[in-house]
């Protein structure tokens, strides 16, 4: 079993895998299909009346879920189910020795966690026989290193150039902090736009109110800085910033922190 790629977006990947069947019966590929899938191709390398050996490719459904993106894990899955003969004249066994990932096995982009196969009687209506189902799962991750990187590391020295401006005084603070929002926003676009739209809150988009929540602070302290300095009112000012740079950072930390450690959880 290799994967040669994963859609996200659009819930597919594309795999191919060899498949053995044998049986005390004639027995061919037109009698079983890809309830998840279709086959793209399919090479035969053995055909005998009882046994056949198959190469095919295949594009599979997925249904992603993406609450923890960009630390998602998903479970990619092959199903197989006679298309026409229920349980009672056909029972699929899994030969757990022939069945698992190719040692060279490679998912660009991600790691391979898990991986399990079963067999389920799976019944369409409860007056009809069921049929036997074969089912291998594959779990996968995102590569943590590359998701450090391309992620996280251009919104942290974000965070850590506006949190470093809280030490100024000056106009130029304001000017710097409104440029650090907005490229804050433009990447947020660009990492939001590889996933399609999900009714539920992703773990990105926790971390980037969090992100907004900090940069909206370090905004808004500089404009009443900015403020009670131009009306003269330099207790306030001075007030303004000590309090800034001892409870934005502290605040910010805290909720980063707090929003990992459910992760973790």
């Amino acid at each position: 079993m290799d994967f040669s790629s994963f859609s996200v977006s659009q819930g597919t990947v594309q795999t191919d895998f060899y498949l053995s069947l044998k049986s005390d019966a004639n027995i061919s590929l037109s009698d079983i299909e890809i309830i998840n899938g279709q086959m793209n191709s399919v090479d035969t390398l053995v055909s005998t009346p009882r046994e056949k050996y198959y190469r095919i490719f295949a594009t599979l459904t997925a249904d992603p879920d993406l609450r923890l993106y960009p630390f998602d894990r998903h479970k990619l899955h092959v199903i197989i189910e006679p298309k026409t003969r229920d349980s009672e004249s056909m029972i699929l066994v899994i030969n757990p020795g022939q069945s698992g990932l190719d040692t060279e096995a490679n998912l660009p982009g991600w790691e391979f966690t898990s991986t399990n196969s079963q067999v389920i009687n799976r019944s369409y209506d409860p007056a009809e026989i069921p049929y036997s189902r074969a089912i291998f799962e594959y779990g996968i991750q995102r590569d943590t290193a590359s998701t450090l990187l391309k992620f996280f590391l251009p919104i942290m020295l974000i965070i850590i150039v506006s949190l470093s401006s809280l030490v100024m005084k000056s106009t130029s603070r304001l000017g710097l902090n409104a440029s650090m929002f907005l490229a804050a926003v433009l990447i947020h676009w660009r990492i939001a736009d590889a996933i399609p739209l999900v009714a539920y809150a992703t773990f990105l988009d926790s971390y980037m109110i969090i992100t907004y929540a900090t940069l909206v602070m370090v905004l808004l302290s500089g404009i009443l800085i900015l403020r009670y300095t131009e009306t003269k009112n330099t207790d306030r000012a001075d007030l303004v910033y000590r309090w800034s740079i001892r409870i934005i950072p502290t605040v910010s930390i805290l909720f980063y922190a707090l929003l990992f450690v459910r992760l973790s959880t």
